[in-house]
């Protein structure tokens, strides 16, 4: 556990430790809830939650619809092909 101090503008200085454990770096916002005893930061989503209905049909796409097969074909055939770009031997 750490003791941090309340700075003369209400600022708290969360330790770097925590902030690498929760992969916490600056900018990052919280929410901040009032606790039994004190207050707990709640670290902000950075996007709202969504629902598929919601961002379905988002991209363009022209051209008869694929099936399931068709696409994981096709990721499939994208992944292949990236590994056996030239210069990945060094990653493998």
């Amino acid at each position: 556990m750490c003791t941090v101090r309340l700075s003369s503008k209400g600022q708290i200085v969360i330790p770097k430790s925590v902030r690498q454990e929760h992969g916490w770096s600056p900018g990052q916002e919280f929410i901040v809830e009032e606790a039994d005893g004190g207050v707990l930061l709640r670290p902000r989503p950075r996007f709202p939650p969504t629902e598929l209905e919601e961002v379905f049909g988002s991209l363009p796409y022209e051209g008869p619809p694929l099936s399931l097969e068709a696409m994981d074909a096709a990721v499939q055939e994208a992944v292949r092909a990236r590994w056996a770009s030239p210069g990945r031997e060094e990653e493998r």
